[in-house]
């Protein structure tokens, strides 16, 4: 086991973490003084991107360092995916104790361990392929997390192949309740306590259709025994549409929050004052909600009210870099410019396979 710079002047790469069947990277932030039992958040990037760029666009370890977390960022290789994105699709990697799945939980594992962090405090979230692979993880461990956050993904069982994954990315299935708690069922032999789980969507996101919001929603009623049942507290502002379904306990179980007219992509509210954190760039949209306080604050893991400690600004990564590039941008499947980020993979796959105008 051995630790050494990433490259990117905050996070650390642990090798030797275990078998690491998936074959991805792992990348650690540990705030200075990290108590003992501090709790664990595993981000998992979206295609095209690196751990340090989804970290800094997120605000994730700043968020460490002010909320006292351990932070974890797998990262894909492009040996195992051109594009770097997770293989949530894929019948190898998806499986309990197989393929990338098992890869992630080793890091947790290993973290946990030698750390000694809260194991009952472990959560996880990711964007587009990494929210997919976050309902993989939530599907595959449930016992793993306490609770996770889907931006922009799908729900776990989806897709078995590439064929499956782009139409399900076009428009998913509406399947009843039970059969989408059902693919999470037969995902792993535990039956519960399941999971809590937040589901975040842009109304106008053109890679990834929203209804897959709706059917990620669906998949954890139906685990927490809540049904059809109309949510229990509705948020509406002129940007932000938030449902919260609660439980016994008085916490929300299950939430969706939509963002209107926001392309694919976190959304975000960048800076440094109470309320806001990380940096606007390619599928990090500044639309004015930041969703990694949001995330936070429905995990119990935000410190309101604590503004950032003072620090130089954090320069992004070269790969990360685009002056030009405005913080907003629509991505549309025909008709609109597509730019780099994991949409425009994305996208390039979708037209290769003919399943998307040019």
């Amino acid at each position: 086991m051995a630790r050494q710079p990433s490259g990117d002047g905050r996070l650390s790469e642990v090798v030797g973490f275990g078998t690491n069947p998936g074959g991805l990277r792992m990348l650690t932030y540990l705030p200075p003084d990290l108590p003992q039992g501090a709790p664990l958040v595993v981000a998992l990037h979206g295609c095209t991107q690196t751990a340090a760029g989804y970290d800094l666009g997120c605000g994730w370890s700043d968020m460490a360092e002010r909320s006292g977390f351990a932070l974890l960022l797998p990262e894909q290789r492009r040996a195992n995916n051109a594009h770097l994105c997770f293989n949530w699709f894929e019948p190898g990697d998806t499986a309990r104790d197989a393929g990338e799945a098992l890869s992630i939980r080793q890091m947790v594992d290993y973290l946990t361990r030698t750390h000694g962090l809260d194991p009952a405090q472990v959560f996880i979230t990711g964007l587009s392929a990494g929210g997919a692979m976050t309902s993989v993880m939530l599907a595959t461990y449930p016992e793993v997390f306490a609770a996770g956050a889907v931006v922009a993904g799908l729900p776990y069982g989806a897709a078995r192949g590439v064929g499956e994954a782009f139409s399900a990315m076009g428009r998913p299935a509406a399947l009843p309740l039970a059969a989408r708690g059902d693919a999470v069922r037969a995902a792993s032999p535990h039956s519960g306590p399941w999971p809590r789980v937040a589901v975040w969507h842009g109304e106008a996101d053109a890679t990834v259709h929203p209804d897959n919001a709706d059917e990620i929603v669906k998949q954890w009623l139906d685990l927490h025994q809540i049904g059809n049942r109309p949510p229990s507290q509705e948020l509406r502002s002129a940007v932000h549409h938030q449902r919260h379904w609660l439980g016994a306990d008085g916490r929300a179980w299950v939430e969706c929050h939509r963002i209107a007219d926001m392309a694919h992509g976190v959304p975000i509210h960048p800076g440094e004052a109470e309320g806001r954190c990380g940096v606007a760039g390619p599928y990090l949209l500044d639309v004015g909600v930041s969703s990694t306080h949001h995330i936070l604050d429905f995990w119990g893991l935000e410190s309101a009210g604590v503004a950032l400690h003072a620090e130089a600004p954090r320069e992004a990564p070269a790969a990360s870099r685009d002056p030009q590039r405005p913080a907003y941008v629509e991505t549309g499947w025909a008709g609109v410019q597509m730019e780099r980020g994991p949409g425009a993979a994305i996208a390039q796959a979708l037209r290769a396979a003919g399943l998307m105008g040019r």
